[in-house]
């Protein structure tokens, strides 16, 4: 059929094709598969506090915030209210 010459070429294919592909997608990889910027810089990551007095700061920080918000939501609340008292009180005078 093909003869001593064919197998050895097939099996040279058969080992160099894996090969191949692995060098060629193997090398290079940062100029060619990467995302720039894809991962934060360290000071932009979240970074967990370790000692007793960061702790305390970023307690103090989650509270503030959480008034904050507490209280903007309750004086929305609260003007939400007047108008529909003001709507209510207009809708009787017609």
């Amino acid at each position: 059929m093909g003869g001593l010459n064919l197998e050895v070429f097939k099996f040279g294919m058969y080992v160099m094709f894996p090969i191949g592909i692995m060098y060629y997608f193997g090398t290079n990889l940062d100029e060619r598969f990467a995302v720039p910027d894809f991962w934060p810089r360290p000071e932009q990551a979240n970074r967990v506090p370790t000692d007793r007095d960061e702790i305390h700061a970023e307690l103090q920080r989650l509270r503030a915030r959480r008034m904050y918000l507490r209280d903007r939501r309750i004086e929305e609340e609260q003007r939400q209210r007047q108008v529909q008292v003001q709507n209510q009180g207009e809708g009787e005078e017609h």
